[in-house]
């Protein structure tokens, strides 16, 4: 019988145990409403994976992950763009400017964010092609999906809880008016003030995301722990027009100090007994 079906009847994390128990060997094919995802095991380990928006090269892999630098990315774009990964990665490891250790690291990293991009999926198409694996040219790895099935379920957990408190990314955030805060003075992450450098009634945070190259899940995490700290408080994006109700009255109830409070309150309650 065929696997397939829609992530709404069947989670991820009950494919990912299926294909270990099963010891499957293949690749399951899920397409999103913007996106395809591959993700390929050999005897039930994860081997290799792949976004179809994204470039998983090897060269850009290892750009990411700071293995190579620009100019090093750039000489292989220009000059060894036609070799295999395989083939570039015994380049580079003769020319002693990574270890094999470095490319499989990072090659895991990689393959591990795209399957856990799947876990912040609720819906989409999946199929498992038990003859389809990666061309022979990329470099596959060996990973159980024990750990992965683990982290996957507290990950869905997570965005869950996320989606709860903050279930639309098409509004706004703007700087809390408390007097004595100076957000110059908290402590936040390289990351954090990315998205604080954003912060503006008139972008929304799905804007910001984009901007910042944020998951859904990413950005949630980061407004999250603002809003927690009471550094800002979400309110309708300047400039949109709010469509009534057929009562007439705003879709959305305008934002007030009280109103944020309460958020803040019970954003705080939430985040204690996770």
């Amino acid at each position: 019988m065929a696997l397939k079906g829609n992530l709404r009847d069947f989670s991820v994390t009950q494919l990912l145990n299926l294909i270990n128990v099963a010891q499957k060997t293949g690749t399951l094919v899920v397409e999103g409403p913007s996106e395809q995802i591959w993700v390929s095991f050999r005897e039930g380990k994860l081997a290799f994976a792949r976004n179809g928006q994204e470039d998983g090269s090897l060269a850009t892999v290892l750009y990411r992950a700071k293995k190579i630098s620009a100019a090093q990315f750039r000489a292989i774009q220009e000059r060894a763009a036609n070799m295999s990964d395989k083939e570039l990665g015994l380049l580079l490891i003769n020319a002693n400017y990574i270890t094999q250790q470095d490319i499989i690291n990072s090659l895991q990293a990689y393959f591990l964010g795209v399957v856990n991009r799947l876990f912040t999926w609720v819906e989409g198409l999946f199929h498992f092609e038990n003859d389809m694996m990666p061309p022979d040219d990329k470099i596959t790895v060996r990973i159980s999906l024990e750990n992965i099935i683990i982290e996957g379920s507290r990950r869905m957990r997570e965005w869950e809880q996320l989606q709860d408190e903050i279930p639309s990314l098409e509004v706004a955030m703007k700087f809390t008016d408390r007097p004595g805060t100076n957000i110059r003075n908290v402590n936040l992450s390289v990351e954090e003030w990315r998205v604080v450098s954003y912060i503006n009634p008139k972008n929304t945070i799905r804007q910001v995301a984009k901007a910042t190259n944020k998951s859904d899940l990413e950005i949630r995490k980061v407004v999250y722990g603002l809003l927690q700290a009471g550094l800002i408080e979400l309110v309708r994006p300047e400039g949109v027009v709010q469509p009534a109700t057929p009562a007439g009255r705003p879709a959305l109830p305008v934002t007030n100090k009280e109103d944020q409070k309460s958020l803040i309150n019970r954003i705080i309650s939430r985040i204690r007994s996770i």
